[in-house]
């Protein structure tokens, strides 16, 4: 029954080798038009350059993926010793890297080559988005001391009417010197809020420009049509998006804040004391003084919260990468695991059909008893029994001819050796010696 077995397995071996050959060269010739579609992105100049150029690459691609495997399939199976065997593994493995790097990823970036281009756009618009919201919390950061600025001018300018009408400071009303003091700086802290809305105004517009040119980014990335034309037009928003992002870090007025709070106390020079006798003169100086002293509290405390602001690190501008498909799908592998492993698939899957090739010639020697040396203790059909003894029969014949045939060519050479010999007998008479 084993020898039977063995049989089968080799006539089904035999009915499939053409199935082989056809999957072989289909595998091959889809690897190659995926290479041709892959590598047309890689290549630059005129359309038939590139033409010629992928299509000679898929070419060779096909080629030698059909070689290869069927070099494999043809020696693998028949090959016993485990050196030998572990050798034309050791070049299955580098083969089949060898296609990877030429071929695979090609095709990789033919099957998700768009959709791995837009990936790169939607990341990079999120990177944008971030910054852009970065640059506008920097630039609206100074906003912060609105309040501050506003409560301080508002309290100088209180204090300086109470003065004006009754003299809660000095103690006699009117228009003198601590009056003119609290309202010069009532009047620089309501300069420099006038300076922070103003500039409120300007982050908000460029910050709505920055949105209108993200929507527009977006309906780039989620739009229908050639990948190359959106990319193009991609960049240019996004070019336009870097640079109102440079301009909202230049919007900010925490420096202006810095620089005013630094002059708040240095800039005034106090007029001297104009009371009618040297009582109120000596009152005056003194308001003034702790009137100074509140300023340059209120200085201090301005430079340091716009020290904060001014600390913030600074928002570089992006700068937009154009990518090609094939580095578009390498960059972004782990997001398209799925078109990798087709892409490897079509490669190696007849690494599959040479495992399994081994697998039956191996199941055949062993049916045969060729590993175990069995084989003349193994049943045989009756078919195979009388073709064995027709065949031992033919072989005996054969064997007596050939004995029969050197036995007349020995016969022949004693012959023609006794009738050229002078020590043997001769039937011819000896000449007499004179």
């Amino acid at each position: 029954m084993g020898a039977s077995h063995s049989y089968t397995l080799r006539g089904q071996q035999t009915r499939l080798d053409l199935t082989t050959k056809v999957t072989l060269a289909v595998l091959a010739l889809a690897s190659g038009v995926y290479t041709y579609l892959g590598v047309r992105e890689l290549l630059n100049g005129t359309a038939t350059t590139v033409f010629l150029g992928a299509v000679i690459y898929s070419s060779a691609v096909s080629v030698a993926i059909y070689a290869f495997w069927s070099f494999l399939m043809r020696f693998m199976p028949h090959v016993r010793q485990p050196r030998s065997r572990a050798m034309l593994y050791l070049a299955m493995a580098i083969g089949s890297a060898m296609i990877i790097a030429m071929s695979s990823w090609l095709n990789a970036a033919a099957l998700a080559g768009s959709a791995a281009i837009e990936q790169h756009l939607a990341v990079t618009t999120e990177e944008y988005q971030q910054k852009l919201n970065e640059a506008h919390e920097n630039a609206l950061a100074a906003q912060s001391l609105l309040p501050d600025i506003q409560l301080a001018s508002q309290r100088f300018a209180r204090l300086s009417d109470q003065e004006a009408q009754s003299g809660a400071l000095t103690g006699t009303s009117g228009s003198g010197t601590v009056v003119q003091y609290l309202r010069q700086m009532s009047n620089q802290l309501t300069g420099l809020q006038g300076e922070i809305e103003a500039s409120r105004t300007e982050v908000s517009a460029l910050f709505d420009e920055g949105g209108v040119r993200l929507g527009a980014m977006r309906q780039l990335v989620s739009s229908q049509g050639p990948i190359a034309g959106r990319s193009n037009d991609y960049a240019e928003q996004a070019v336009a998006l870097s640079g109102l992002i440079t301009a909202l870090q230049q919007t900010s007025v925490a420096p202006a804040v810095r620089r005013a709070a630094e002059d708040l106390g240095r800039t005034f020079i106090a007029p001297i004391a104009d009371g009618s006798d040297a009582d109120l003169r000596t009152r005056q100086n003194e308001v003034v003084g702790r009137v100074e002293a509140a300023v340059q509290a209120q200085s201090a405390a301005l430079a340091g919260a716009a020290d904060e602001i001014l600390a913030r690190p600074v928002v570089e501008a992006l700068r937009f990468t154009p990518l090609s498909a094939p580095e578009a799908v390498i960059r972004y592998a782990r997001d398209f695991l799925p078109s990798w492993a087709g892409a490897i698939s079509i490669d190696l899957l007849p690494a599959v059909l040479i495992f399994i090739l081994c697998i039956v010639q191996d199941a055949i020697r062993r049916e045969d008893g060729e590993d175990t040396g069995e084989f003349e203790t193994q049943d045989m059909s009756a078919a195979e029994l009388l073709r064995a003894l027709r065949i031992q029969k033919r072989l005996r014949a054969m064997d007596a001819v050939e004995e029969r045939e050197l036995d007349a060519a020995v016969a022949e050479d004693e012959e023609f050796v006794q009738r050229n010999d002078p020590a043997g007998p001769t039937p011819f008479p000896k000449t007499v010696v004179r």
